[in-house]
């Protein structure tokens, strides 16, 4: 409403500076001067009202939209709370062999809500800090390597839900796919721990790291309301 406001406002001062211009040519056509200064009004006004309108539709956007990019929450959730967080990884292997929708179809339909989500090859600083408790493991260097050398992506996210750094790590199913059981993800699609593809925070603390490193950016972690809340997170 604002912004048809203002434009039916613009409309009608350009009518009646168009008017004045023809009444002022008519009275006097030897003023230069007093031509520019109108065209100088004219531009001015036509430019303050299209400001006007641009800023009360992005009023408008922002007032009805209801994804907040700016949470009151912190960046990795409140443990223990509906809005417990934690950081979910398909590795390159995963990506590979297609996985992705399916590994995200498992958490959506188990009723967690994706907050956060991207496609990255990682820098070997990033990994070296997501992988620094295993920096003294004989395969680290290999583990690095695989996961930065480029010849598939990883795609990093957020979910949020009860309880969800828990239940994360049990939807994945054991580190080595020989131990993990049937109907977790890598109980039903793993065989090598070295090609497990996915990761899962194993805690509080760890997400809390791992989504400051992973999603620090402003806006990076969106702060939505699902329609279906209700009927998914409920005590009555």
């Amino acid at each position: 409403m604002f912004a048809r406001a203002a434009t039916s406002t613009l409309r009608q001062t350009a009518r009646r500076q168009s008017t004045t211009a023809i009444a002022s040519r008519g009275i006097s056509t030897s003023s230069k001067q007093s031509a520019r200064n109108l065209l100088a009004s004219r531009f001015v006004m036509a430019a303050t009202a299209a400001a006007a309108v641009t800023l009360g539709f992005t009023m408008y956007k922002h007032e009805k939209s209801p994804v907040l990019a700016d949470s009151a929450i912190p960046l990795h959730g409140v443990p223990g709370t509906s809005k417990e967080r934690t950081f979910i990884a398909v590795k390159p292997d995963g990506v590979q062999r297609g996985l992705v929708s399916d590994i995200i179809g498992r958490f959506e339909k188990r009723g967690y809500k994706l907050v956060g989500l991207k496609l990255l090859v990682p820098s070997k600083a990033l990994a070296n800090e997501h992988y620094a408790d295993l920096s003294s493991k004989p395969f680290f260097k290999g583990l690095v390597d695989y996961m930065t050398n480029g010849k598939a992506p990883v795609v990093g996210m957020v979910w949020e839900g009860p309880s969800v750094i828990k239940q994360g790590r049990v939807m994945l199913g054991a580190t080595d796919p020989k131990a993990a059981g049937p109907g977790t993800i890598r109980g039903d699609y793993c065989l090598s721990i070295g090609r497990n593809i996915c990761h899962g925070s194993d805690s509080a603390e760890s997400a809390e790291k791992e989504i400051g490193l992973w999603f620090g950016g402003k806006g990076e972690v969106v702060d939505w309301t699902s329609n279906n809340e209700e009927w998914v997170v409920s005590d009555n």
